[in-house]
């Protein structure tokens, strides 16, 4: 704007005495604060109930408590058990005024309780604001946050931070859709071919609480027979909570669910959905609009009215533990939910953790399986290639396919698609010398040089060519791939069957479905799109890659992942054919073979018991610097039986830091603590009681703590 027009439009300079006056006049009225005053110095406070207990949200451990606020007369109908507020705190005794205590920052805060009168002696702070009079956090929210906490050794306000999702205005304006009345009870469908299926829905019906371990029968009816477990549940008058692993499943139980109950009955939790719809679902949920509840590991905590099931898919996959602190587990929030809110529960998989064969060895859960001869008819016919037949085999070793499976891709091909299942992803992941097999590594980081597609050699760790390589051990100069990824794999599989169309499913994209003509889909473990009437075959490429991994949870998770893939090929009556490359007399591969992996986990289950191992002990980690380590070992009061393991080397940080990982350049160290059965909830409590006395002295390195470890080698 120019001067001019700054002037002719009524600019302060040069304007007349009367309108300054009234310039004047308007600044001097507004000084007058227009936002809520954060201390409320002089106001009165509410004439019942006039303290508040609030929850803060400071995840440190050593202020893992509540603190007790004044309630002003003007907050006194908002702030309501539930709302989120917002306090000062920090300030010091010293700084009162007119009986108040004032000073200090603000931060958000749950309102717990009113009170009549604090427990705390000195003066109390005032409320400075109720964010909102929507009410969040129920009393059974509430308690589920605290038993999570207890388990995990972590903080309250930690636990409230995944379990109530961030606040949207314009959502909590909107009113909830009145809810629709029960359905009636479904029908068993495809329930029938399990032993004890149908009696499990009635029991639903009727307001039982049933507790089951489900190992599914392959194939894709899986969603369908979840979403008639939780019309079952809605037929009694109560709430219904699935928690699958990722967005896909999500997508499928969503749609079996609208398939089986129809639009408005159900609500579908995922981060796709962007924060204010997922926040307008959740309080639709909260509200009791909804009484179901679908979607991933976050849904865990989802606020159901009067619970009736919760049930979990694929308890095994990665993506139910928790990455943020206390890093939960959903399938012990689910468990904990069921003990508490005295509801249903369901454990289904197509596999079987040695978690849910624990569940049903000590008899709290009953088994939901299917009698052998149904599990023949749905299971493709599962074939092996051993180091033996490879060893023979002279295609094998000029070409990437063996020939039994190369026999199976082609003859799968004349029929329908063949699934391609690679444990790595990329083009080449690891290369080594041609030579003398010495592993390539990057000149700068001591990284593993990967190939691309162009050729060109690139550091996997900090992304740096490499140009002019050459082999430290015997000066070599040629490379050859130790581990194909499944780029790789499909362009070779391109050039094998030069007529078919390959599809790549892994990191970069991962496919949902594929149409059901012939194609090539090569994938990653757990990327297997849906193939339109089931695979025709599938391929298990470099058995050994998942069986050699140094964990206790190798042979388990390489047997679910073989197993999840084979239940999207069609049954053998109907010529599907999985041709698995790893050794035939391995326990995973005969459990493949068998289609048991009940038996495999049971069995599993024993060894860990007679080693002491989880699940059948308890077991936490404690991670940092060498020193940190051995100081907080020499300062926590472990129970009785508890017994240390280590502490051991994790990891020269030479790499791209994971999460919870050493930073780069430092060496840390981790002990194991175990205790028997029984003792889970005193290790966890010393475990954090020696950590927040750390935290509160603020001397030394810190040292991260995590409970029930997913991986201890």
């Amino acid at each position: 704007m120019s001067s001019e027009n700054g002037e002719r439009d009524g600019g302060a300079e040069g304007a007349p005495p009367e309108q300054l006056a009234l310039i004047r006049e308007s600044v001097r009225q507004a000084k007058g604060p227009k936002a809520k005053p954060r201390t409320w110095r002089g106001a009165a406070l509410a004439g019942g109930l006039p303290v508040a207990r609030v929850l803060v949200d400071k995840g440190v451990l050593h202020l893992d408590r509540y603190f007790d606020y004044a309630v002003p007369a003007e907050l006194d109908a908002d702030a309501q058990p539930g709302v989120r507020v917002r306090v000062r705190f920090g300030a010091g005794r010293h700084r009162v005024r007119d009986g108040r205590r004032e000073g200090g920052g603000l931060i958000d805060g749950f309102l717990v309780e009113r009170l009549a009168e604090s427990d705390y002696s000195g003066p109390l702070a005032a409320l400075a604001q109720v964010v909102s009079p929507e009410p969040v956090l129920s009393e059974e929210l509430l308690g589920l946050a605290r038993a999570v906490a207890d388990r995990y050794a972590g903080s309250l306000a930690d636990v409230l931070q995944l379990a109530v999702p961030p606040r949207s205005a314009r959502a909590e304006q909107k009113p909830s859709p009145a809810p629709l009345p029960p359905p009636g009870a479904p029908e068993a469908g495809s329930w029938a071919r399990y032993e004890r299926g149908a009696g499990f829905l009635e029991a639903l019906a009727s307001g039982g609480a049933p507790r089951a371990v489900w190992n599914a029968l392959p194939g894709p009816e899986w969603s369908e027979e979840i979403a008639r477990a939780v019309a079952a549940t809605l037929a009694s008058g109560r709430g219904a909570l699935v928690v699958v692993p990722d967005g896909r499943a999500a997508g499928r139980v969503d749609a079996a669910l609208t398939a089986v109950l129809g639009e408005g009955r159900h609500a579908l939790l995922t981060a796709d959905a962007g924060p204010e719809k997922r926040y307008r679902q959740w309080l639709a949920v909260r509200r009791g609009s909804v009484r179901a509840v679908v979607g991933t590991r976050a849904a865990m905590f989802a606020p159901v009215q009067d619970l009736g099931l919760v049930a979990i898919w694929d308890d095994g996959d990665d993506s139910h533990s928790e990455q943020h602190a206390p890093q939960p587990h959903a399938r012990e929030v689910l468990l904990l939910r069921a003990a508490l809110d005295k509801c249903g529960f369901l454990l289904g998989s197509w596999s079987c953790t040695v978690e849910a064969a624990q569940l049903v060895e000590s008899g709290w859960a009953r088994p939901l399986v299917a009698a052998r001869d149904q599990v023949r008819a749905a299971a493709p016919l599962v074939r092996t290639v051993g180091d033996g037949d490879l060893a023979r085999d002279e295609a094998a070793r000029a070409a990437r396919l063996p020939t039994l499976a190369w026999r199976a891709a082609r003859e799968g091909l004349k029929h329908g698609p063949v699934l391609v299942q690679v444990p790595r992803r990329g083009y080449a992941p690891r290369m080594a010398c041609a030579q003398c097999r010495a592993a390539a590594r990057c000149r700068h980081c001591a990284g593993p040089l990967e190939g691309q597609d162009a050729g060109v050699l690139r550091c996997g760790w900090c992304g740096v060519e490499e140009n002019s390589w050459h082999c430290p051990e015997c000066g070599g100069f040629r490379l050859r791939a130790q581990v194909v990824g499944a780029r790789r794999t499909a362009e070779e599989l391109g050039r094998a069957f030069p007529a078919v169309p390959v599809r790549t499913s892994g990191r970069e994209q991962v496919l949902d479905t594929v149409p059901g003509t012939p194609a090539l889909v090569v994938s990653t473990p757990g990327a297997e799109p849906v193939a339109d009437g089931g695979y025709a075959a599938a391929l298990l490429l470099d058995g050994w890659a998942m069986l050699g991994r140094p964990d206790l949870r190798a042979g388990e998770d390489a047997l679910r992942r073989w197993i999840a893939a084979s239940s999207l090929v069609r049954p053998q009556e109907a010529g599907g054919t999985v041709v698995v490359v790893a050794e035939p007399t391995l326990r995973p591969v005969q459990a493949l073979v068998r289609w048991d992996p009940v038996g495999h986990a049971v069995r599993e289950l024993g060894e860990r018991a007679e080693l002491g191992f989880p699940p059948v002990s308890r077991m936490a980690a404690v991670t940092g610097v060498p020193e940190a380590v051995a100081e907080f070992l020499g300062a926590v009061e472990l129970p009785a039986d508890a017994e240390v393991l280590g502490p051991v080397p994790v990891a020269l940080a030479a790499g791209p830091r994971r999460v919870g990982g050493p930073p780069v350049g430092e060496r840390w160290e981790r002990a194991l603590i175990r205790v028997r059965p029984g003792s889970g909830s005193a290790l966890a409590s010393a475990l954090k009681s020696a950590q927040a006395a750390r935290m509160a002295k603020g001397v030394g390195e810190p040292v991260r703590v995590r409970v029930d470890p997913p991986d201890i080698g």
